[in-house]
């Protein structure tokens, strides 16, 4: 698999308002990598927000680098990233009066020059991003008349048809119901192998990112940062103290908590 983002001793974190920096983690080096669906997971506070939005280039590293496709990330421009990385975020959009066609359609503006004109090319990068995620019975209808799933649906397209090389996605199923969610993970795992980009989700469904994701991430909530799959005992370990709670007891291997 090719390598299309990866950081070198990267530090991450903020600076609240008349305070100090506060460092989220340090030092992590980290690869993602074409055709894989890796989920991002911690418990609330770890800084799965804080990496997310470095990682897009929202927010510049406080140490070390970031290389998409070997270029310096934070130091492409705006249009540059945009056709190379495309991002979904949690917060609900209200796109007016438009149809699913034209909401995806959107996603070309990296790609349509300076008056925003279409050429048959981007028409059909819409057509494909729509029939990618199944939703050609969805793209007529108003946006404002979707389900929360089928909204969903149609922005994963939006971002499929800026034609990324890495998708990122915070929270993506954080207002689906159970099986939408599902449908959601199966369906950017699918996105991963077919468009050959890399994808990288933020969730809290720890059952079905350990189904569905090719690796995982975690983030402890003490500044430490490891990857692996649920074969390595040091992840299964790591798992166990991120969510450990009292009076009850994980099983990182089905991602469930039981009572004591």
């Amino acid at each position: 698999m090719t390598d299309v983002l990866t950081t070198h001793d990267l530090t991450i974190g903020y600076t609240p308002s008349r305070r100090t920096a506060r460092i989220v983690a340090q030092r992590l080096n980290l690869t993602l990598r074409a055709g894989e669906l890796v989920c991002l997971l911690g418990p609330n506070g770890a800084g799965k927000s804080t990496l997310l939005r470095t990682l897009s280039g929202m927010q510049a590293p406080m140490g070390g680098r970031v290389t998409l496709d070997g270029d310096n990330l934070h130091g492409m421009d705006v249009q540059q990233r945009a056709r190379k990385l495309a991002v979904v975020l949690t917060e609900r959009v209200s796109p007016g009066l438009l149809t699913g066609w034209e909401l995806v359609a959107l996603g070309r503006y990296p790609h349509t020059g300076w008056w925003g004109g279409t050429s048959e090319r981007d028409h059909e990068a819409v057509r494909k991003a729509v029939a990618a995620v199944g939703a050609e019975h969805l793209a007529p209808r108003l946006f404002i008349e979707l389900s929360d799933g089928e909204r969903q649906k149609l922005m994963v397209a939006r971002a499929l048809a800026q034609e990324p090389r890495l998708l990122l996605l915070d929270e993506p199923t954080a207002f689906l119901d159970a099986p939408r969610r599902a449908e959601l993970m199966i369906l950017l795992r699918q996105v991963a192998r077919t468009a050959n980009c890399a994808i990288l989700a933020s969730t809290h469904d720890l059952q079905l990112a350990q189904r569905s994701a090719d690796k995982l991430w975690l983030m402890d909530g003490a500044g430490g940062l490891m990857t692996g799959t649920l074969d390595e005992p040091q992840l299964i370990a790591g798992l166990e103290r991120a969510f450990s709670v009292p009076g009850l007891d994980y099983d990182p291997r089905t991602g469930t908590f039981e009572h004591r």
